[in-house]
C-alpha cells in the first residue's frame, strides 16, 4: 500500500495568505508590491535580504522593492552590505558628484554583491527628486579583507590635525598591508600566518588610537569640525572591528572559534545603520540590503554551535518594530556556493550549484508544497498570537543559505518572505576569478 503523501500545515496557510507577485522586471509597474505596506507599517529600517549573493532574481527583486519603498513609501536612504568608509564617496556620487560612468572606478575593488544597478538608479532618481536619496555603507572595510580603506583616510585626517600620531597609524597600515586581500576569505588566513608579535602590535596600536580619539575629542573637533571627527572615529572603529574579525575568522577556520565570535562584524553593521539614522535628515527611513543571515532577527547557529548574533537581531533589539526584515528565497534552479580558494582575487570561486528538492520543515518546502510561484508571505499573520491559537502547528524551522540550510525559527527571524520559484546565478562574475 503506498505511503500517504506528506501533509505540510504551513503550506496550507501559505495557499490562503501569500500574495502573488507579477513582475521581476525592475522597471515594471509596482502595484503588485502593495501588500508590503501592511508588512512595513511605519518602520524606519526595512531590510531586504537574499539567501545567496550573486543571484539574478534576488537582485531584480531587491531593485523593485527599493523603487517601491522610495517612490511609494517615502524612504530616503539606501544602506548596503558595503564598507562604511568606502560608502562615503558613493553617497557623493549618487548626489550628482563626478560623471555617470565614474561608478566603475569606485566599485573596482569591491565584491560584486549587487550594488551597481541600485546606485545607478539612485543617481538617475536624484536628478529630479524633491528629496534626494542618500547612500550609506555599513560594513567593515573591504568585507573584512583589508583595513586600509578605513585607515588611509584616518591617516589623512591625522596628518592635518594631530601629526604626532602619524607614526602609529603608519605602522598599523604597514602591518595591515602585509596581509590585505579582497575579502576576509583572503585576509583571515593571511593574518593567521603573521607572527604573533605583529598580530598583537596591530591590535594594540588600533586600540590606543581609538582611545586617544575619544579622549581628545574637543581638541580634534577644534582643529577640524564635528562631522569630520565623527567620520574618522567611525572609520577607526571599523578598523578595530575588522581586526577583531580577522582573529575570529582565523579561529573559526581552524575549528577553535569562541561562541558567537563572528558577531563583531554584524555589531559594527548594526551600529553603522544607527549612526547614519542619527545623522541623516529627520524622518529618514532606510532601505537596508544585505544577506538573509545578516538581516535576520534570530541568532545564527550551525550544527548546534552559536556562530554569531546578526545585524538584524541587534537592530531589532535597538529599534523594536521600527526594524523589519524581508527574507528572499527560492525553491528551484541554482544557487551560488562559494568554495574557498586563496589563489583567486577574493579568496573564493562561485559554483553554480543545482538546488535539491527542499528539505521538510523548511520555508522553501512550504512554498513548493503550496505550489506557489513568485509571491510574498506576511509572516506577522502566521505567528500564533496573530491567529489567536498558541497550539497551532509551528512554522518552518529552517531556511536556505546557499545550498545548505540555516536552522532557525523562520517566523521569528523574518517579518515576510519573498519567494521566487527559480534562481539563476549571475553571468557577470568573471571579476571574481582573477588575482
Amino acid at each position: 500500500m503506498p505511503a500517504a503523501p506528506h501533509h505540510n500545515p504551513f503550506a496550507d496557510w501559505l495557499r490562503t495568505h501569500a500574495h502573488p507577485l507579477t513582475h521581476l522586471d525592475s522597471e515594471a509597474p509596482l502595484d503588485d508590491l502593495e501588500p508590503l505596506r501592511a508588512v512595513i507599517g511605519d518602520a524606519r529600517v526595512v531590510a531586504i535580504g537574499e539567501n545567496s549573493h550573486f543571484i539574478s532574481e534576488f537582485a531584480l527583486m531587491r531593485e523593485r522593492i527599493l523603487r517601491f519603498l522610495v517612490e511609494r513609501c517615502g524612504f530616503t536612504a539606501l544602506a548596503f552590505e558595503y564598507g562604511f568608509s568606502e560608502g562615503i564617496p558613493l553617497d557623493a556620487w549618487v548626489q550628482g558628484e563626478g560623471t555617470d560612468d565614474g561608478l566603475s572606478a569606485h566599485l573596482a575593488a569591491a565584491i560584486p554583491v549587487g550594488a551597481e544597478e541600485p546606485l545607478h538608479w539612485l543617481r538617475r532618481h536624484n536628478r529630479t527628486a524633491s528629496r534626494p536619496v542618500r547612500f550609506a555603507g555599513v560594513d567593515i572595510p573591504a568585507a573584512g579583507g583589508s583595513l586600509l580603506p578605513a585607515l588611509a583616510p584616518v591617516a589623512d585626517y591625522l596628518r592635518r590635525i594631530d601629526p604626532e600620531t602619524l607614526p602609529a597609524i603608519q605602522e598599523a597600515m604597514r602591518i595591515s598591508g602585509s596581509f590585505a586581500g579582497g575579502s576576509g576569505a583572503v585576509a583571515a588566513p593571511a593574518w593567521a600566518r603573521l607572527a604573533t608579535a605583529e598580530q598583537d602590535a596591530l591590535s594594540a596600536i588600533l586600540t590606543r588610537l581609538l582611545i586617544r580619539f575619544r579622549s581628545v575629542e574637543p581638541l580634534y573637533v577644534s582643529r577640524s569640525d564635528q562631522q569630520s571627527y565623527d567620520i574618522a572615529v567611525r572609520r577607526l572603529e571599523g578598523a578595530c572591528h575588522g581586526d577583531y574579525t580577522f582573529r575570529a575568522m582565523a579561529d573559526l577556520f581552524a575549528g577553535k572559534g569562541l561562541t558567537a565570535d563572528t558577531s563583531a562584524r554584524d555589531a559594527y553593521m548594526a551600529e553603522s545603520v544607527l549612526w547614519h539614522l542619527e545623522r541623516f535628515a529627520p524622518e529618514t527611513r532606510v532601505v537596508l540590503a544585505a544577506h538573509n543571515a545578516h538581516i535576520q532577527k534570530t541568532p545564527v547557529s550551525f550544527d548546534g554551535h552559536l556562530t554569531g548574533l546578526p545585524m538584524g537581531q541587534q537592530l531589532h533589539r535597538a529599534l523594536g518594530d521600527d526594524y523589519v526584515a524581508l527574507g528572499l528565497t527560492s525553491t528551484t534552479g541554482h544557487t551560488a556556493d562559494m568554495p574557498r580558494d586563496e589563489n583567486t582575487r577574493f579568496g573564493f570561486t562561485v559554483a553554480a550549484t543545482p538546488l535539491e528538492p527542499a528539505e521538510p520543515g523548511s520555508i522553501e518546502a512550504a512554498f513548493a508544497d503550496a505550489e506557489l510561484g513568485l509571491s510574498i508571505a506576511d509572516l506577522h499573520q502566521a505567528r500564533p498570537e496573530a491567529r489567536g491559537n498558541a497550539d497551532v502547528a509551528p512554522g518552518p524551522d529552517r531556511i536556505r543559505i546557499q545550498s545548505a540550510y540555516l536552522h532557525t525559527p523562520v517566523l521569528d527571524a523574518f517579518d515576510a518572505i519573498l519567494h521566487t520559484p527559480t534562481s539563476t546565478v549571475a553571468d557577470n562574475l568573471d571579476v571574481l576569478d582573477y588575482l
